[in-house]
C-alpha cells in the first residue's frame, strides 16, 4: 500500500513539474548555493570598487552581481512555488540580461590593457574600444530587455512568448557576434605586440607625441589580467552560445526544459567569469596610479 502511494506521489509531482513555466520545478539546493555565490562575489565588487576607486566596476561587473542575485533568488522562489509566474518573470529577464554588464566590463579592461602595452599594436584607439564596443553592449542590452518584457507579458496573459523570445534571441545573437568581434581585434592586437609589428601610421603619431615612448612592458599584472581576461571571455561566450541555442529550441524545447544546461551552461559559466574579475581585479593588478613600464623602440625600424 505504502508503496501504490509514493507512486502515485512521484506521478504527481512529474506532472506538476511538467506543467510548470520551466517544465521542472527548479532545485532549491541549487538556486540557494548561486544565490550565496553571486552575493559573496557582488559584495566583494563593491568593496574592491570602493578600495581601488574603480567606479566604472559598480554598473558593470557590480550590476552584473545584483542581477544574478535577483535571478536566482527568483528560482529559489519558485522551487517553493513552482506554478507561480512572477518569480519565473523575474529570473527569465535577470538571468538573461545580468551577463551584459560584465561583456561591458572586459571591453574597458582590454581598452585599458592597450593603454599600457601600446596603442600603436591595436587596430581601435582605447578610448574607441570603450566607445564602440560598450554601445553594442547597451544596445544588446536594451533589446533582451525588451524582449524579456514583451515574453513577460504574453506569459503573464496565457499567450505565446515566442515574439519575446526571439527579440530576446536577437540581443543575445548581436551580442555574441560582438564578442566575437572584440576577441579578434584583441587576438590580433596581442599577436602585433608579441611580434612586436605594430601599425605604421600609429607608431609614427605615437613618436610625435611622446618620442621613444612607443611600446609597453608586459609585467606579471598585465600576464595575470590578460589570461584572466581570456578565460573570463570563454565563459561568456559558452553562455552566449548556450542561452542561442536555447531560444532557436524555443520555449517548450528540450534545451530550456532541461534543467542541469542551465545550471551549467548559464549559472556555473558567469559564477566563473565574475569570480575571475575579483580574483584578477583590474584596480589590484592595473592599478590606477601605477606607473608605465616602456621600451624605447628603435626608430629606424619604424
Amino acid at each position: 500500500m505504502s508503496g501504490d502511494n509514493s507512486f502515485a506521489l512521484s506521478v504527481l509531482a512529474r506532472d506538476s513539474a511538467v506543467h510548470t513555466p520551466y517544465h521542472y520545478i527548479p532545485t532549491e539546493y541549487v538556486a540557494i548555493i548561486f544565490v550565496a555565490l553571486f552575493s559573496i562575489s557582488t559584495l566583494a565588487h563593491i568593496g574592491q570598487t570602493v578600495h581601488f576607486k574603480t567606479w566604472w566596476m559598480l554598473p558593470t561587473a557590480g550590476l552584473c552581481g545584483v542581477l544574478e542575485v535577483l535571478g536566482w533568488g527568483a528560482r529559489l522562489w519558485s522551487s517553493i512555488s513552482p506554478s507561480a509566474k512572477l518569480p519565473f518573470t523575474i529570473q527569465m529577464t535577470a538571468t538573461i540580461l545580468g551577463p551584459t554588464p560584465l561583456v561591458a566590463a572586459n571591453f574597458i579592461i582590454l581598452g585599458k590593457i592597450i593603454e599600457r602595452l601600446g596603442p600603436s599594436y591595436s587596430r581601435l584607439s582605447p578610448k574607441l574600444y570603450s566607445i564602440i564596443f560598450c554601445s553594442c553592449d547597451l544596445i544588446s542590452l536594451t533589446v533582451q530587455g525588451v524582449g524579456g518584457g514583451v515574453a513577460s507579458s504574453a506569459s503573464n496573459h496565457n499567450k505565446d512568448p515566442s515574439t519575446g523570445g526571439n527579440i530576446m534571441l536577437g540581443g543575445i545573437i548581436f551580442q555574441m557576434v560582438t564578442i566575437t568581434l572584440y576577441v579578434f581585434l584583441a587576438a590580433e592586437f596581442y599577436f602585433r605586440f608579441l611580434t612586436d609589428d605594430p601599425f605604421e601610421e600609429k607608431v609614427m603619431k605615437s613618436l610625435d607625441a611622446t618620442p621613444g615612448l612607443t611600446r609597453g612592458k608586459m609585467d606579471k599584472g598585465l600576464k595575470m589580467m590578460s589570461a584572466a581576461l581570456c578565460f573570463n571571455t570563454v565563459c561568456l561566450f559558452i553562455r552566449a552560445i548556450y542561452r542561442t541555442i536555447e531560444l532557436t529550441d524555443g520555449w517548450h524545447g528540450r534545451i530550456i526544459s532541461t534543467e542541469v544546461y542551465f545550471n551549467v551552461l548559464d549559472g556555473a559559466m558567469i559564477t566563473l567569469a565574475i569570480f575571475t574579475v575579483n580574483f584578477a581585479h583590474p584596480g589590484l593588478l592595473l592599478g590606477k596610479d601605477r606607473p608605465i613600464s616602456v621600451r624605447r623602440r628603435n626608430m629606424s625600424s619604424v
